[in-house]
This record gives C-alpha cells, sequence and structure tokens, in this order.
C-alpha cells in the first residue's frame, strides 16, 4: 500500500508542479528563446534561419539537382525524396536540439538552481518549450514543401498536434534524467551529442524503413520511440494513417514513455537535495 502511495505521488506531483507554475513556464521560455540571439542584428530570426535553409538545401539538391527522385513505400505511394526527408527531420531536429537543451538547463540556470524557493522542476521544460518556437516554423516549411510537390494538407494534417505532443513529452521525459546526471557526470553532454549523431541513422530519417525486408531488424529498429513519431509526422504531412491505427505502436510508445518519465522523476527527486552543493 505505501508502495503504491508513493508510485502515485511520483507519477502526479511533477506535472502538479508544471501546472501550477505554468505562467511563469511561458514567460521563462518566450525570454530563453530571445536569450540565444540577445546582441546579434537579426535577433530571433537566426533561430528560424537553419529550417529555412536546411528545406531550401534539400529542395535544391533532390528536386533541382538530382531531379526530384521519388522514394516508393510500401503502399506503393511515391513521395518525393526531398519530402520524405524534410517531414522526417522536422521531429529530429526539434528532439536534438531539445534534449541537449534540456539536459544544460540546470547547469544553464545554475543561479536559481541555488534558490531554496525555486522549483527547479520547470527548468527542463522552459528549454523544451523554447525549442518549439523554430520547430513550428520548421513544421511550416514541411507543410509549405509539400503543397509545392501537390500534397495538399488534408485532414489527417490534425494529428500532428498529437504526434508533437508525443514528441514533446517523450524529450521532456528523457530531460528530467539527463539534466540531473550531467551535474555529477559533465561527459554525459558529450556522450548525448554522440548518440545523437548515431542515432540520426539508426532512425529512419535519411532513408526508409520500409526498404528493410528482415522482419526481426524491422522488429528492433522499431524499439525506437522515435520510429514512431517521424512515421507519424509523415502520415500527418503527407500520408494517409491515423495515429489509432497502429495500436501496438501507439501502446508501446507510450509505455515507453511513462516509464522514461517516471524513472526520470524518480532520479530528478534523489538528486535535487544535492543540485546546490555540486553545480
Amino acid at each position: 500500500m505505501e508502495k503504491k502511495k508513493k508510485f502515485t505521488s511520483r507519477l502526479v506531483q511533477l506535472p502538479m508542479e508544471l501546472w501550477q507554475s505554468r505562467k511563469l513556464i511561458w514567460k521563462l521560455s518566450k525570454n530563453d528563446f530571445k536569450k540565444r540571439y540577445a546582441g546579434s542584428y537579426m535577433g530571433f530570426i537566426w533561430g528560424f534561419a537553419q529550417p529555412l535553409v536546411t528545406v531550401l538545401m534539400y529542395y535544391l539538391v533532390f528536386d533541382k539537382i538530382f531531379g526530384a527522385k521519388a522514394i516508393e513505400l510500401r503502399s506503393g505511394v511515391e513521395v518525393p525524396f526531398a519530402l520524405f526527408i524534410t517531414a522526417g527531420l522536422v521531429p529530429w531536429f526539434f528532439f536534438s536540439e531539445a534534449i541537449g537543451q534540456g539536459t544544460m538547463s540546470l547547469i544553464e540556470y545554475s543561479y536559481l538552481v541555488k534558490k531554496v524557493v525555486f522549483k527547479i522542476s520547470i527548468l527542463p521544460v522552459i528549454k523544451v518549450i523554447a525549442a518549439t518556437f523554430s520547430h513550428l516554423f520548421f513544421l511550416a516549411l514541411a507543410i509549405l514543401l509539400g503543397c509545392i510537390y501537390g500534397y495538399y494538407p488534408s485532414v489527417y494534417l490534425i494529428q500532428v498536434l498529437y504526434y508533437g505532443a508525443c514528441l514533446f513529452l517523450l524529450v521532456l521525459a528523457m530531460s528530467y534524467t539527463t539534466c540531473a546526471v550531467v551535474i555529477f557526470f559533465r561527459d554525459l553532454s558529450q556522450i548525448i551529442s554522440i548518440c545523437l549523431q548515431v542515432g540520426i541513422w539508426a532512425t529512419p530519417i535519411l532513408w526508409s524503413l520500409d526498404s528493410l525486408h528482415n522482419p526481426t531488424v524491422v522488429a528492433l529498429l522499431k524499439l525506437n520511440p522515435l520510429v514512431y513519431i517521424v512515421n507519424g509526422y509523415r502520415d500527418s504531412v503527407y500520408g494517409h494513417h491515423w495515429f489509432f491505427e497502429d495500436i501496438t505502436g501507439t501502446l508501446y510508445f507510450w509505455a515507453v514513455t511513462v516509464a522514461l518519465f517516471l524513472v526520470g522523476a524518480a532520479i530528478f527527486k534523489k538528486l535535487k537535495v544535492h543540485f546546490a552543493d555540486v553545480i
């Protein structure tokens, strides 16, 4: 009975703290995004430069130079390669930026960590929300690129809100573990950078999962929860599949995300009493 109460408390306490501080979180998130480009002539516009250049690069290379080579999916549908890659990069760029920023959130805001009355549990979510601004712009560019190729927004685009929430919660759940551990093990940030370099190839972003014919390999790759999100973004931009059609994938994703959240909340709670002494 006691263990059940602790489990319930761990599951509810952190979301309650975030909800109670929602106005402060939103304010600090906007300030954090603006602060990154403070002192530059173009300001926050630089936050949208990378997505814009990336989309233009893939459009020019695969459409104009290589003649808009298409990739054929198992459903028989051919999708322009530039659109296929861009739709996959949208969630990946958000994930890589958010996990990197979220991991270093406590160290960057060390002066707030040392304040006794400040709820430091809101710091990782501030970083993740700040990364959302450029993510929305990148998503808009992917939709625009789809329109250029003739894939106009359909009713399936609505579910991008669902997949966006999935991505947000996944990276937030992971950030609570990484931001707590990196204070005591600073090399973790470098390890994450290497993992991201490997991860972009281990996730079907630059290649199609449909091109694999070994069911064992496909099953192993699908253990990566980002596969669910990347495929979901593609279904939202140019596909014709609803998220609830993949019951197994949906249940697996949420089981992993909840587990990561519980682990992250437990590690964060256990280590936070030592943050001010070590940071």
